[in-house]
């Protein structure tokens, strides 16, 4: 690869990657958008020199290491030169030196203790810095910090203690490998997670700071177990600051009212979600599966009956065909039989649990690499006062593997040009009429199967129903319920025994995501089955109109 072809891979999983590099090498968010930036910028550099790169990714990482490099390098002269600043960063500056001769040996002693002071929590390690490195008396730390004296002096012993003993734990223990105990790490394993949200996500959705590995790993470490930020430290080998600020980001969430983790009085942290191993998944999923085959029987035999009635449904679109209406309806008949199991738990089994009540939800789990997640989703919006509409609503489904979204929750969909060509083209829209631009993003709605044209006339593709109609839209799949409830009685005296044991006291309020999680090889599985007996046909590529419909009120 040519290096002038360099910034065509600069994409937003590479920075993601290049920021989670940063993050974990610097004390702050802040810092390490400046490392990143210091990286592109090398990358840029090197783009418009000319030469060819046998290994790309090799070669990245290659310039991102000797720019952290030069940045750390940066960071040593300054702090040789004052310590005038923010003092925890002057700790995380002080490399720690390898084959010392016995000279240097205090020297190397009071590095390991500057880098102990970093892995005190917080209060702690404020009385150390600026006692022993800002040079402060104890009174001035404690009229800055509110306090009493002696409050700092038992600071003072406490935090002394506490570093002592960690020295003396490390010096013991034999054929470790210190190097490695002392460095700051240099990554952190990758965890994967499939995780899924469910409701309103505008009221605050964790997810937007749950990218980093760094986050990954705290909200993995509080799953299911209390966990102080110092236990946290100990266990990834990270100084306090890191894991005291990563906590922060991940109890506050998006907009401070829902994180992946919640703080308790004690001072400790525990997940705030519904997480499982997949071990556990595949306990959870193998009750469904071999249930599967039954009740997919059983769902296709209900709409082979039923077919005269779907197509009876009084949609106002100018074509409508069973394939459209059957994956209209196939996400709502796994709902209705995984609502059933859900029920079932509820009233039988844990009937003394009150469920959570949040406008909305994440929950998941961890996978490996033996292990792809396939959730499948289904998404809406409203919207008022639309080409003449005083109300609409657009919904999509999304199927791994067959059926891709078109849009998620968001207004922003209903605003978009392409959708606006479909809703004026409910009844019809003469392509003749429309400007060059629009016509132009005729073209590109017709692609993506928002409309089709016939006789120069556009038409919406996907189904249409009047608003006062959408209360029935399922009504006859519900029908299912007597025909699956049976199914559902056995799935749930199984799940049952095992949703205690993975889900743990705290999140039990949550069991019912378990039971999503579980049913997931349903929708998949009936999908495949309804292809297979050529009742469904799945959109080229999956991109069509296929899964989406509109519901509008004049």
């Amino acid at each position: 690869m040519k290096k002038t072809e360099l910034l065509k891979i600069i994409d937003q999983k590479l920075l993601d990657s290049l920021f989670g590099f940063c993050y974990v090498r610097t004390s702050c968010s802040t810092e390490a958008e400046v490392l990143c930036s210091d990286i592109i910028f090398a990358l840029v550099k090197t783009a418009k020199s000319e030469g060819e790169i046998e290994d790309l990714y090799a070669f990245i990482w290659r310039v991102a290491r000797n720019t952290y490099a030069d940045y750390i390098e940066k960071k040593k002269r300054e702090a040789s030169k004052t310590y005038e600043g923010n003092p925890e960063e002057v700790l995380l500056t002080i490399p720690v030196e390898e084959n010392l001769d016995s000279e240097e040996e205090d020297v190397y002693q009071l590095r390991r203790i500057y880098r102990q002071i970093s892995f005190l929590t917080k209060a702690y390690r404020e009385v150390m810095i600026s006692y022993y490195l800002d040079g402060l008396s104890i009174t001035d730390i404690a009229s800055i910090q509110g306090t009493s004296e002696n409050t700092i002096r038992q600071r003072l012993f406490s935090a002394r203690n506490m570093i002592k003993q960690e020295i003396v734990k490390q010096e013991r223990k034999e054929g470790t490998d210190m190097e490695g105990m002392e460095k700051k790490p240099v990554g952190l394993q990758k965890i994967e997670y499939a995780i899924m949200g469910m409701g309103d996500p505008t009221t605050g959705d964790p997810r937007v700071v749950f990218e980093r590995q760094l986050s990954k790993h705290i909200v993995w470490l509080c799953r299911n177990k209390k966990r102080t930020a110092k236990e946290i430290s100990e266990e990834l080998n990270l100084p306090m600051l890191y894991v005291e600020e990563e906590l922060e980001i991940q109890a506050r969430g998006e907009n401070g009212t829902y994180g992946m983790v919640k703080k308790l009085p004690d001072g400790k942290y525990i997940n705030n979600v519904l997480l499982l191993d997949q071990p556990e998944v595949e306990a959870l999923r193998k009750v469904y599966k071999e249930k599967i085959p039954t009740i997919c029987n059983k769902i296709i035999a209900y709409v082979k009956e039923h077919e005269a009635k779907y197509l009876a449904f009084p949609y106002i679109n100018k074509k409508v065909d069973f394939n459209m209406i059957l994956w209209q309806q196939v996400s709502a008949m796994e709902n209705i039989f995984v609502d059933l199991v859900e029920n079932c738990l509820e009233e039988t089994y844990f009937s003394n649990i009150n469920k959570k009540s949040r406008s909305f939800y994440v929950y998941g789990y961890r996978y490996y690499e033996d292990m792809k997640p396939c959730w499948n989703g289904w998404d809406g919006a409203v919207a008022e006062n639309i080409c003449g509409y005083t109300s609409i609503s657009i919904e999509n489904i999304s199927i791994y593997e067959r059926i891709q979204s078109h849009f998620y929750c968001d207004k922003k969909a209903i605003l978009e040009p392409k959708m606006q060509l479909a809703i004026q083209a409910i009844k019809g829209l003469d392509i003749r009429e429309l400007s060059e631009e629009k016509k132009e993003q005729a073209a590109k709605a017709i692609e993506c199967g928002y409309l089709f044209c016939e006789n120069h006339m556009l038409y919406t593709k996907f189904l249409v129903l009047e608003k006062k109609d959408r209360e029935h839209l399922f009504q006859i799949s519900s029908g299912l319920k007597k025909v699956l409830l049976e199914d559902a009685k056995q799935i749930a005296k199984e799940l049952a025994t095992l949703i205690p044991k993975f889900v743990s006291e705290h999140l039990m309020e949550e069991y019912m995501f378990a039971n999503d999680i579980a049913s997931v090889p349903l929708l998949n599985t009936l999908v495949e089955e309804m292809i297979q007996k050529g009742m469904l046909v799945s959109p080229e590529n999956g991109i069509g109109a296929e899964g989406c419909w509109m519901s509008v009120e004049k």
